[in-house]
């Protein structure tokens, strides 16, 4: 698969303008400002693709993409305090409402930042997952902001903190690239 070739699909901001299924779909999910943007330029190998804000709480859509007859969905972040409860609401419906369709999601890829235990609101997603008998794996990102002191042992709460196995695992830095080939060849895999 060539990641390289990763373009720009669509926005969806309600159910009703969920594309039609079509083959395999990989889903990125986390809180505001953890990382899901920034991961999907990092896969594609490229700066600009997917959007990368500045300010948590702007991606109010699904945003879709297309690496040859995969699709990639970006959801919205959830836990930033700074959005209106209604939007808030809205959002949680789009997200519930996209992965309880029916669509041949393969692998939900759930982001972390490693800096910190999972948020309530991570573990509600974690726990939804499971509970839909969706596939995925923990995206720990912002490896590299870690200090040396505090690497190692962040690492080993990891796993025990999400309530998975360290093999569901997957530690990530966009800047250092740790990670990508693993990723990339998760992804692969659950194409194929």
């Amino acid at each position: 698969m060539n990641f390289q070739d990763m373009s720009f699909e669509t926005s969806c901001f309600n159910i009703g303008q969920l594309p039609a299924p079509e083959g395999a779909e990989i889903v990125f999910s986390g809180r505001s400002n953890v990382g899901k943007s920034t991961m999907i330029n990092k896969l594609a190998s490229r700066k600009n693709l997917a959007r990368v804000s500045s300010a948590p709480g702007k991606t109010a859509s699904i945003n879709f993409y297309r690496c040859g007859g995969l699709r990639l969905a970006d959801l919205p972040g959830y836990g930033f305090a700074k959005v209106s409860r209604a939007e808030k609401l809205r959002w949680a419906e789009l997200v519930e409402g996209y992965i309880a369709a029916g669509r041949p999601i393969t692998l939900v890829i759930q982001l972390v930042d490693v800096r910190r235990a999972p948020t309530d609101d991570d573990m509600d997603m974690i726990k939804f997952l499971a509970s839909r008998g969706v596939d995925f794996i923990v995206a720990e990102t912002k490896c590299d902001k870690l200090g040396a002191g505090e690497s190692d042992s962040r690492r080993a709460k990891a796993a025990p903190e999400a309530g998975v196995s360290p093999k569901k695992v997957v530690f990530f830095s966009s800047k250092t690239g740790e990670g990508v080939e693993e990723l990339r060849k998760l992804i692969t895999e659950h194409v194929e």
